[in-house]
């Protein structure tokens, strides 16, 4: 018998209804090891950085922050790493 295969998905929320029903461990060799995530230096503040959007772009970062189900602020700090390791490589500082 085959290993089952993970499929693709058409939405955040189809794939969190998939994954709450199946048990990651059955597709462990499909997944690929990534470099670790984002570490402040030790002993670093976090600040604050106000930006301005439009209220339609504001409303589109909460609907996807709930879909993951996470603060709107953070899912904007994920995505600033992302894109700054896309631009600079895998080191975040």
């Amino acid at each position: 018998m085959s290993k089952p295969k993970i499929p693709t998905f058409s939405s955040v929320q189809e794939e969190a209804e998939f994954w709450d029903t199946h048990d990651l461990t059955d597709y462990l060799d499909e997944l690929e090891i990534v470099n670790g995530g984002y570490q402040p230096t030790p002993g670093e503040v976090k600040t604050v950085m106000t930006i301005r959007v439009a209220p339609s772009l504001k409303e589109q970062i909460e609907t996807i922050a709930r879909s993951y189900d996470i603060p709107a602020s953070s899912l904007v700090r994920m995505w600033i790493v992302e894109k700054i390791r896309l631009l600079h490589g895998a080191e975040v500082r």
